[in-house]
């Protein structure tokens, strides 16, 4: 997922870029509003922060829902008071005061773009697969035959999809898609990846759709 974030403050900027990057995120970090990309084809979610110089967080976000109506934004900002929060929250979907933990402004990114997500309503291709989400349709593209998954091993691979070139550990898979806590030991996960792996690679044996990321996890790279 390719992220927008445009922040002025140096070394906040760059620290929560790095973050968001270590979480398997595209960043392009912006220090002004002055360079907008001109189409928003390929971002997936902005955050902005509010104090800015020349257009303040508030003009530049509402500039960008003009433009882009369905492009979730998240605001950044050390002005807590309710008429701030007020004003961002008329056109942004969330609004974050300052300080706040990197952790929760990555969890408030994945959320939203789980609520925005754009794979469900468009095509995919990795490697030999052909995903349409608009219809859970995955397709061999060397044979032409649908791969029919279970609606667990369709959740798992929906999971890989939006985290996409990231390393997730066998916690983070498990609560993502069981929304429960990973009880260390629990072979479930495991047996659902290999039988993931028996219908979507073409060597189970050597995968190379789901990699595994010895002592870490598993990652599914575009």
């Amino acid at each position: 997922m390719r992220l927008l974030y445009i922040e002025d403050d140096v070394e906040i900027g760059q620290w929560v870029k790095d973050e968001l990057t270590a979480k398997g995120y595209e960043v392009v970090w912006l220090t002004s509003g002055l360079n907008l990309p001109e189409s928003f084809a390929d971002v997936d979610l902005v955050i902005l922060d509010v104090m800015l110089p020349g257009l303040d967080g508030f003009s530049i976000g509402k500039r960008i829902k003009r433009a882009k109506p369905e492009m979730p934004i998240i605001m950044l900002s050390a002005r807590s008071s309710i008429e701030d929060k007020l004003e961002g929250l008329e056109f942004a979907e969330d609004y974050v005061t300052k300080p706040f933990h990197p952790d929760e402004l990555a969890k408030r990114v994945e959320i939203l773009l789980r609520r925005f997500d754009r794979t469900t309503t468009s095509k995919r291709k990795i490697k030999h697969l052909e995903i349409d989400f608009s219809s859970n349709l995955i397709i061999n593209s060397l044979t032409g035959e649908e791969i029919l998954l279970t609606g667990k091993q369709f959740q798992i691979f929906s999971y890989f999809l939006r985290h996409l070139n990231q390393i997730l550990t066998k916690e983070q898979l498990y609560e993502g898609v069981w929304e429960e806590p990973y009880i260390e030991g629990d072979k479930t996960l495991m047996v659902h990846i290999r039988f993931l792996r028996e219908k979507l690679e073409i060597n189970p044996s050597q995968p190379e759709i789901i990699e595994t990321i010895r002592g870490i996890g598993y990652r599914v790279r575009a």
